[in-house]
C-alpha cells in the first residue's frame, strides 16, 4: 500500500553522509525523511575495523557504527523509509520522488547521498578475506597495509588513484 509523504528535506541514501544530513536536518526542525536504499548503512556495513572515525581511540566495527548513526537519526526525529528511490522529478517545487514500494514523497529540498559501490571480482576467497586483507578502499584501509606487499586490481582511473595512495604505505606493489 503506497503512502504520500511531505517533507522539507528528503535524504536519499543511508550511509554516513545520509545519516549525518538527517541528524542535522532533524535538529534544525526540518522534519527530514531518509529513504535507506538497497544497502542500508552503505559500505560501512561490510567494513570490519574502522580506525579513521573521529572520537574512537580503538577500532570500531562498521556495522555497529551504522546502527548507532541510524538510531541517532531516529532519536532526533528523522522518519526512515526502507525502500529505494526509483525516480525524482526536479522540474518543479516541491520535488516529487517515487520509491520502489509505491510511496510518493514531496520535498522542498533533496539531498542525494547515495555513496559508492565497490566492484568486486567474484574470485575464490574474495568474500572470505574481505576486511582481512582484501579491500575496496585504499583511502580507508591503506594504513593496514604498512610495509606490506600489495596488489591493486583494476585498470581505470580509480585503480591508479588507489595504487598511488598505497605508495605511502606499501613496501612493494605487484
Amino acid at each position: 500500500m503506497s503512502t504520500k509523504h511531505y517533507t522539507k528535506v528528503l535524504i536519499i541514501g543511508s550511509g554516513p553522509a545520509g545519516y549525518t544530513a538527517a541528524i542535522y536536518a532533524a535538529r534544525a526542525n526540518l522534519e527530514p525523511i531518509l529513504v535507506s536504499g538497497d544497502k542500508p548503512g552503505g559500505q560501512l556495513t561490510i567494513t570490519t575495523d574502522v580506525e579513521n572515525y573521529p572520537g574512537f581511540a580503538d577500532p570500531i566495527q562498521g556495522p555497529w557504527l551504522m546502527e548507532q548513526m541510524k538510531a541517532q537519526a531516529e532519536n532526533v526525529g528523522t522518519k526512515l523509509i526502507s525502500a529505494m528511490v526509483k525516480d525524482v522529478d526536479f522540474s518543479n517545487r516541491p520535488f516529487k520522488a517515487v520509491a520502489d514500494n509505491g510511496d510518493e514523497i514531496e520535498a522542498e529540498t533533496v539531498v542525494i547521498s547515495t555513496g559508492a559501490t565497490a566492484r568486486w571480482l567474484g574470485t575464490e576467497g574474495e568474500e572470505k578475506y574481505r576486511g582481512f586483507g582484501v579491500s575496496a578502499c585504499a583511502t580507508c584501509d591503506g594504513f593496514f597495509y604498512r610495509n606490506r606487499e600489495v596488489a591493486v586490481i583494476g585498470g581505470g582511473n580509480s585503480a591508479v588513484e588507489e595504487a598511488l595512495f598505497l605508495t605511502n604505505f606499501a613496501s612493494k606493489g605487484l
